[in-house]
């Protein structure tokens, strides 16, 4: 994601060494064996295995339970220790454990299989309009229903489609992912592969942002459910500095079983100064928080999302404020510029 002074960072973490090569080879053994065993195993009997196991983990690890109840609680609007919070967590835990047992199954199923299990009218609808744009696509999610089943929709039709993604932790199991997905049509793009990134703008494709990935004090100040957090600049600076079009997939799974796509009105970004990079921001905030209303149990987020403390939540409102005082002109041909030599 790119910060505020332009540079990329790791969307969760600020990760400087890899993992150790003994644990990068068992998590790529985990991952391989794990996934020929759920090829076997019938799909409700895995949900059921692995979102029992999953319940546990919110319930014997203290941290998890404290970090899920406080996102859940903002939700709903009650405090942490709410017996609806609680309830909602345990829905969440065995929703993604349904998802997780999706994902494990992907080296399985055709990619057919998969773009067929989302209903992407509004994707055709957006994709057509970006085609007669001539302006690159920034295509914005939260961890919500399933992202690798929009991604299989848009390599199924043939949309340059470009997901950026975390490889500093094991490179080995992000390379075969990215093979897997590269069978979809999809591309994954390293974090700190700024020439990719950028060339996937110049060449006015479509640039794949995930935006939850738990609170930073150095984001950009947004409210959400009614308190005072951050989303990642990254959308919001590379559309300034491109010109590309911004647009929400809100993105949940229907009683069928399949993921049904819906796109809110995309959007531009008129320059890079930090009032419009907060209004961006935050009409991106509106669009997610709609979406986990609308479904909060499909909600996979269970790092924190908001401060601790009633004082950073202050200080994160005071920049907010001082951002949108801050309407200075921008010239975005200079960004644009900059965006095509990293």
């Amino acid at each position: 994601m790119a910060r505020r002074d332009g540079t990329l960072e790791a969307p969760h973490r600020r990760l400087e060494t890899s993992a150790p090569r003994v644990v990068e080879r068992a998590a790529i053994l985990g991952y391989r064996s794990t996934a020929t065993l759920l090829a076997r195993v019938p799909p409700p009997l895995s949900r059921a295995v692995i979102g029992t196991a999953m319940q546990g983990s919110y319930l014997a690890w203290p941290a998890k339970r404290r970090f899920s109840n406080a996102n859940f609680g903002h939700v709903l609007g009650l405090p942490p220790e709410h017996p609806r919070v609680r309830r909602l967590a345990l829905r969440a835990y065995r929703e993604y454990a349904r998802y997780v047992v999706e994902l494990m199954r992907l080296p399985s199923r055709s990619p057919d299989e998969l773009a067929r299990g989302a209903v992407s009218e509004d994707v055709e609808r957006v994709a057509a309009r970006w085609a007669e744009s001539g302006r690159p696509l920034i295509v914005v999610a939260g961890h919500v229903g399933s992202n690798e089943a929009v991604g299989a929709s848009l390599g199924r039709h043939g949309y340059p489609a470009n997901v950026v993604a975390d490889d500093s932790s094991f490179p080995e199991l992000f390379e075969l992912l990215r093979r897997q997905r590269e069978g979809w049509g999809v591309k994954l793009i390293p974090w700190r592969n700024l020439r990719d990134l950028y060339g996937v703008l110049r060449r006015n494709e479509i640039l794949a942002l995930l935006i939850d990935w738990g609170y930073r004090s150095d984001g950009i100040p947004i409210r959400l459910f009614g308190s005072w957090t951050t989303l990642p600049a990254g959308p919001a600076v590379l559309a300034a500095r491109s010109g590309a079009t911004v647009v929400f997939f809100a993105i949940r799974r229907r009683p069928d079983g399949r993921y049904g796509i819906e796109v809110p009105d995309e959007f531009t970004v008129p320059s890079g100064s930090p009032a419009d990079v907060q209004r961006a921001t935050q009409r991106i905030a509106d669009a997610l928080e709609a979406t986990i209303r609308a479904a909060p149990e499909q909600w996979y987020s269970f790092k924190p999302v908001w401060p601790d403390s009633p004082e950073e939540a202050a200080e994160l409102e005071a920049r907010a404020h001082a951002m949108l005082a801050d309407d200075g002109p921008q010239d975005r041909a200079a960004g644009r510029a900059g965006a095509a030599s990293p």
